[in-house]
């Protein structure tokens, strides 16, 4: 089958939502499909343009007009679509429904090219409320038109196990792994100390800041240098919003705990396996419920289990609920508790080498091949 990825931004190396988006067509491609990429970049000369696998198929120029133009002009897809057979449109929803995409897929259902749409997050509307007035504008006009752009499409892939979503059948997969890039966890022992890492481009609903809380009031209930009890240390990697940073600085700052919470930015690679080969324990979305969420398939809780590193997370998540590297935190707005994570710990014998095998129908290639199969 001829398939055309789309996304509606570019790539970023260190982006785990980028990442996610070439494995997947690294997994459409491991099924025997022929996929093309499509998405929207600018390029050096500060031309907003349109490309596939690389190479320009619509040069909208510079300036406020050709931004707009990229939003609302959408022939150069119908037309890549018509000259290339595309059978398979598969798009990556941007929260971003409009009469003018709306008009795209209605010209590929005319053609006869199926359309699936991926909503990485549902529901998504929660994640609205704390963002710029920009974006909650943006929103508003997708809550406007996201209906009808369901309707020209042959389904909508979702991580959650919702059978209807805008008015359109689903077909439910979970967020899968590529195993080829990501490394086993080779922890590093060292004595008395118990380092933890999380890992996201952080916004409220990763409540890292219960993490943080946890980690002062254990530090306030007995002193380390007074007991038995080990160091423990969380190591935050990812963007931080200037927001967000005020906010953790403020926590630390109230424990006196600035030795023990590392900010480490973005990282791949190398740099960010070494962070992990340091810790013993990761920390995945601990306030989904901020968001209005309960049940989510999040591509960090896969990346750990492939990683055959334990974590904790607050959400339902069917794939992992039960299994017995998870700990589960309460989903409210409780300090996350340091001395249960610690004994979690102390009583845990999986080798990494387990944790990974037992995640191995969660490949890309497993789950793009129930899209395929689902459509």
């Amino acid at each position: 089958m001829r398939i055309l990825f789309l996304t509606y931004h570019g790539f970023e190396e260190a982006s785990g939502i980028s990442k996610k988006m070439l494995a997947q067509i690294k997994g459409l491609r491991q099924n025997g499909h022929e996929v093309h990429l499509c998405y929207y970049d600018i390029a050096a000369d500060g031309s907003r343009c349109r490309y596939v696998d690389g190479k320009v198929i619509h040069n909208y120029g510079r300036g406020r007009l050709a931004t707009l133009l990229q939003r609302m002009d959408y022939r150069c897809i119908n037309d890549y679509c018509r000259e290339h057979a595309i059978q398979l449109v598969y798009a990556r929803c941007f929260m971003n429904a409009s009469p003018f995409n709306i008009r795209l897929f209605k010209r590929l259902q005319a053609d006869g090219i199926k359309s699936v749409m991926e909503v990485p997050t549902y529901p998504y509307d929660g994640e609205f409320a704390t963002l710029p007035l920009k974006y909650r504008i943006e929103h508003i006009f997708d809550k406007m038109f996201r209906c009808k752009l369901a309707s020209y499409m042959d389904a909508i892939v979702t991580f959650t196990d919702e059978k209807v979503i805008f008015g359109q059948r689903t077909i439910c997969i979970s967020n899968g792994v590529d195993f080829d890039s990501i490394p086993l966890h080779k922890p590093i022992a060292v004595t008395n100390e118990i380092h933890l890492i999380g890992v996201a481009e952080v916004h409220l609903w990763h409540g890292f800041d219960r993490l943080i809380k946890g980690l002062g009031e254990y530090y306030r209930q007995q002193p380390v240098a007074n007991s038995n009890k080990p160091d423990v240390f969380f190591h935050m990697v990812g963007g931080v919003s200037e927001s967000m940073m005020r906010d953790f600085q403020a926590i630390i700052r109230q424990f006196g705990i600035e030795k023990y919470v590392v900010f480490h930015g973005k990282l791949f690679g190398d740099e960010l396996t070494a962070v992990f080969n340091q810790c013993q324990f990761a920390i995945g979305s601990l306030a989904r419920h901020r968001s209005g969420i309960s049940c989510i398939k999040t591509l960090k809780n896969r990346e750990y289990a492939a990683r055959g590193i334990p974590f904790i997370y607050s959400e339902e998540d069917s794939d992992f609920d039960q299994q017995p590297y998870v700990m589960k935190a309460p989903a409210d707005e409780s300090p996350i508790e340091i001395s249960k994570i610690l004994d979690f710990i102390n009583h845990f014998h999986i080798s990494p080498e387990n944790i990974r095998s037992s995640v191995s129908l969660l490949s890309w290639k497993y789950q793009m091949k129930r899209v395929i199969d689902g459509i």
